[in-house]
This record gives structure tokens, sequence and C-alpha cells, in this order.
């Protein structure tokens, strides 16, 4: 620092001249600059140095100056520093007391929260207005109703509901714990004396979340006054219903509308599938943010508008706008949806101009783009470049090669992720490996690992690993085994196992078998029309023409009120869909003759069912 003197007393000094202030007087203010920027800083060497800093200046013991170091590590996940910042203070105050449980409560360690709430009671330090909103950011999900409830009795007794901040929290506490805790919260927001918007806007958004639309909007037709997160709630509410007529009512009678509305209304139009519409309001929009261009795009490739997708990025990004985890997330994820292989690349490539590396999440819906695109190989070279993984990466990777018929290279990789590299597998991994040893015929080798599920890793089968088991049992026509473990199951088997083992059937044909199956399975599902042809072939095999004719006209009429299923085929950038009787297709003259050409061979390879001739 330069300080520039005129006059002392008497004694007079040049006006050029200067005296430098101690070299310490600096340091420490240059050290007081860090502390006042430690809530931005989220680097971690960088952060590690000021505290070092600050050890050296003898300011850990700050009461003012310790909660901002326990906050900024916070925010660097680094909680094991954090508490011994918090260990450092022989005297803990509120104000520190607060801090570490809002950072436990912040990386999801509920638990520790209430343990540091406790201590703070044991140590007699009394809590403040701020403590109970801290300690209820640390209660989510249904099974944190009975804590919310001792919190409330906690704040009643101290006299703490009285500071509208906390009731705000308890509101939005309740209303996370599912219907139970709605009825709570709407309790509490009938007894309450002085309510701000933000009362309001917790408790419609409750109401929301717990499936009461009608009571919400009665709600929010009473409010004194409305803000734009008000409109908003309730025109999520609808958009999330699907009841886009109150939607656009509601849009339309809104005063203010920010990109949040506009982009509400454009999800909504998508999620319908109504495209036109989702981009006349993008379209209107007076100003577009990266969520609003990301749910367009996406849409657009879900929807298998393959030249609107590209056209519209390409709009995007000569916007100016840079991507960001989210959105490459999104608009991968959607390609991944729609086998739409030509966006990824694009988003790949916009990706690599741009030097953008993002998250594990980011790469991880690389690899999964690629892998349900059939692009195994572009898969494995991402997926092998990665310098970090997690245990989605392994799952994504090895249901990709199971799924595609490289099974052997799926069950390799399993061996390495949990031997080399130390991974402990879930049930998701294990369904990738079951589908794996179904694709190359591996059946001891699945029911192993079947086994090994509870053996080795405490995993309980669920009955998605059930129906893999059966599947691998079927394919290897061991019918009779897959029959008694369905019937052996400790859950209820549903249409999907039932169809399994129908589809296992339709290969082998043990009628006996086969019989008792279709009663279960027409009897879950009798609009099937799968089921139905199903037991048409059983009846034809049996010479039963009878009761061949009464299924073939019970598929007729199913035929009439279902939806005919789709196919799509992505060529040259563009994706070719394709439906039962379809005769949309400018080629569709060529494709049908193409079908009559293979039908001989399809039906002697027994890719073809008789009922399909029918």
């Amino acid at each position: 620092m330069m300080i520039k003197l005129q006059s002392c007393n008497n004694f007079t000094l040049p006006l050029t001249t200067t005296i430098r202030a101690p070299s310490w007087v600096s340091k420490r203010r240059q050290l007081e600059l860090h502390i006042s920027q430690l809530h931005k800083c989220s680097n971690l060497p960088q952060l590690k140095q000021i505290h070092a800093q600050i050890f050296k200046a003898n300011l850990h013991n700050d009461p003012f100056v310790a909660p901002k170091l326990i906050s900024a590590f916070s925010l660097c996940h680094q909680m094991g520093l954090a508490i011994n910042v918090f260990n450092q203070v022989q005297f803990p105050n509120v104000l520190l007391y607060n801090t570490l449980i809002r950072a436990y409560a912040q990386n999801s360690q509920s638990s520790q929260a209430f343990i540091t709430f406790v201590d703070m009671l044991t140590n007699g330090v009394i809590p403040d207005n701020f403590t109970y909103p801290f300690l209820l950011r640390a209660c989510f999900g249904c099974n944190s109703f009975e804590t919310v409830q001792m919190i409330h009795a906690h704040t009643l007794k101290f006299g703490f509901l009285a500071d509208i901040f906390v009731p705000n929290s308890l509101i939005d506490s309740y209303c996370k714990c599912g219907v139970v805790g709605v009825s709570s919260a709407s309790k509490l927001f009938m007894v309450m004396k002085d309510k701000d918007i933000v009362s309001w806007n917790s408790m419609i958004s409750g109401l929301i979340k717990g499936g009461e639309l009608k009571d919400a909007r009665q709600l929010f037709d009473e409010m004194p006054k409305r803000d734009v997160v008000s409109w908003n709630t309730m025109l999520d509410g609808y958009v999330k219903v699907g009841d886009m007529i109150a939607a656009y009512s509601l849009f339309e009678m809104m005063p203010c509308r920010d990109v949040v509305s506009w982009s509400t209304m454009v999800s909504g139009y998508t999620k319908l599938g109504e495209m036109d519409m989702a981009r006349l309001l993008f379209d209107k929009m007076p100003v577009k943010n990266l969520v609003s261009w990301t749910i367009m795009i996406s849409g657009y490739a879900q929807k298998g508008f393959t030249k609107e997708a590209i056209s519209l990025y390409n709009e995007m990004e000569k916007s100016g706008l840079e991507l960001d985890n989210g959105t490459v997330i999104s608009i991968l994820g959607a390609c991944a949806e729609s086998g739409f292989l030509a966006l990824g690349k694009r988003v790949r490539s916009s990706m690599v101009a741009a030097g953008f590396k993002g998250s594990i999440a980011v790469t991880n819906a690389l690899i999964d783009m690629y892998a349900k695109c059939g692009c195994m190989k572009k898969a494995l070279v991402v997926f092998e470049g990665m310098t970090e993984r997690d245990l989605v990466s392994w799952n994504i990777i090895i249901h990709g090669l199971a799924m595609h018929g490289n099974g052997e290279m799926a069950l390799k990789l399993f061996s390495r992720m949990v031997e080399q590299e130390g991974f402990q597998p879930d049930g998701f991994t294990f369904v990738g490996i079951l589908c794996a040893c179904t694709h190359i015929g591996f059946i001891d080798k699945g029911i192993e690992y079947f086994y090994s599920m509870g053996r080795d890793y405490g995993i309980i089968p669920k009955i998605e690993h059930y129906g893999c088991l059966i599947d691998l049992l079927g394919r290897g026509g061991r019918l009779k085994e897959a029959f008694d473990v369905v019937q052996n199951m400790p859950m209820a088997p549903n249409a999907v196992i039932w169809g399994t083992l129908l589809a296992a059937c339709r290969s082998h044909y043990p009628f006996d078998i086969a019989h008792e199956i279709l009663k279960h399975s027409v009897k879950l599902n009798s609009t099937d029309t799968g089921n139905l042809a199903m037991l048409s072939n059983i009846y034809a095999a049996a010479g039963d023409w009878t009761n061949v004719a009464n299924v073939r006209r019970a598929m007729k009429n199913v035929r009439m009120d279902k939806p005919s299923g789709a196919s799509a085929i992505d060529l040259d950038d563009v994706v070719h869909e394709f439906t039962v009787f379809d005769n949309s297709h400018p080629n569709s003259e060529g494709i049908y003759q193409m079908i009559h050409l293979l039908r001989p061979q399809l039906k002697k390879a027994d890719c073809i069912s008789e009922a399909a001739y029918g």
C-alpha cells in the first residue's frame, strides 16, 4: 500500500515523496480480501493456501472467519477439512454450529447434521431462528416426516414460529414428505397469523406435488398478491399432468411472463408431441436461454424430427450460447432414446471444437448415446479414454456390450471392474451381466451370477433380475426350471414375466407348460395380441381349430382398439418410421416386395410364427 503525505505538523515532505506501508500491513489486507471472497472460492488448492495463511495469522479461532472457511470447504465437498476448522475453535458459537449443520445438509449427510445439533444443545449453545431452517434442509423424503414433526415441536416450544422464515421452511419440508406431509403443511399454513408470498407459493407447490391440483388452484385464486413464481408454479402443475388447455389459459392470463413461463409451456407441448405449437411459442419467446433451446432441440430429437433438431442446434450455436453439462446431457439423452445418431455426432463435434470436456455424467451420456445407437466401437473408445469413471460408466458399457451381442467382453469388463478397479456392482450391473449371459448362451454361468448377487454382494434380486433369469433358462430350453423359478419367486409374477416364458415357448412348444402360462398371461393382459397369437398357435398345434378361430376373432377386435406398434431406423441422417400395414413411405412398394422375398427364409429360421401369416 502506498500512502501520499503533504505535511505532518511543521515537517513538510515534497508532494512526490511516498512512504511504503510495512509488508505485514499489506499481507494482512490481502488476507482480509481473501477471507471476504471465501464464499466464492471453489478451487481446493487455493482454498488450502488461504487456510494456511489464516492459521499462520492466528485467525483460525476467530468465530467470524471459521464459518467462512467451513462454508468454502463444504462447497468443495471437503467435509473432513470443514470439521477440522470447526474443531480448531475452542468455544464455538451458534453461528459456527449453524454453518456446520448447513454444510452437512448441503452434502447430504443428514445424520451428521442432527448429531451436530444434539452436540450444540449438550454444550449449552442456544439455537436461533436460523438453526431450524438449516436443520430442515437435512430432511428429505417420506421417511423424514417424524423428524420434521420433531423440529416443528421444538420451534413451537421455544417460540421460533413467530419468525416467518421458520414456518415457511417447515411447510416446504412437510411438503417433501409426501401426502401425509402435505396435510400437516396445510394445517400449519391455516394457523399462521402472518403469511408472506413465500408461504403461499410453498403451500401451492406442496399441494401440486401431492397431486391436489384443484386445491392448489383454489389457493392460488385466494392469494392476496401473486408474483411470477406463483404463476409459474401453477403453470408447471398443469403442464406436469398434461392439461395444456388449462395451462395455456393460465399462461394467457399472466400479467408478466419470464423465460421460465415460456419454457414451461414449450416443454409441455413437446411432451405431448405437439411440436408445431411448441415451436410457435418458442419462436415468440422474447428472450431465450440455454434451457429453452435445449427443451426444443431435445423435443425434436425425441419425436424423430431430425432435420428440425439439427437446424435448431445450428441456430443455437450461432446465437453464441455455450454448451453446459445440462444441455449436453439432455440432448445426448434424447438422441439415445430415439436412436438419432446424427445429432449426437453433431454435439460431440461441438464439444471437441469448443474444448468442452464436461463432467463424468456428460461422458457417460456420450457413451450411452453411442451404445444405444449401435456404435459400440466408439462407445468403447470414449470409455477407455476416461481418466475417471464411476459405477454408471461401467454399467452403461456393460449393458451396451450385452445388448449388442458382445457378452464375453461384457463379462470381462465386469471382472476388471470388480477385481482390478475395485468397484462394487449394484442391481443394475447384474441386469447387464444376466443379459450378456443370455445372449451368448452361458446358462450355468448366468445362474451362478444370479445367486452371487445376494451371496457375495448383499444385493436382493428384484423382479427384473428374476425376469432375466427366466429369459436365460427359457432361451436355453430349460422351461421346466424357468417355470419353477416363477412359482417360487418372492414376489408375484407380472405380465412381463409370463410374456418372457411365452417367448421361450414360441421356440420350444412344451404344450403342457405353455397352456398353463397362457392362462396366467391372458388373465393379466387380455389385450396383448402377442399372447393371443401364441394361444392361437398352441390350439393349432393341438388341432383345436374351433378355439383357433375364436382367438383370431379376439385378435381382430383388439387390433381395432390398440394403436399399431412402430419401428424406426436412422439412415443417412434421416429417420424412417414404419407401422403395420403402413403405405405412407415413398418406397413402401419396394419394401413390401423385399419382405415378401424374405418371408420364406425368415419362416425357415423360425423368426415368424404361423399366426403372422394369418
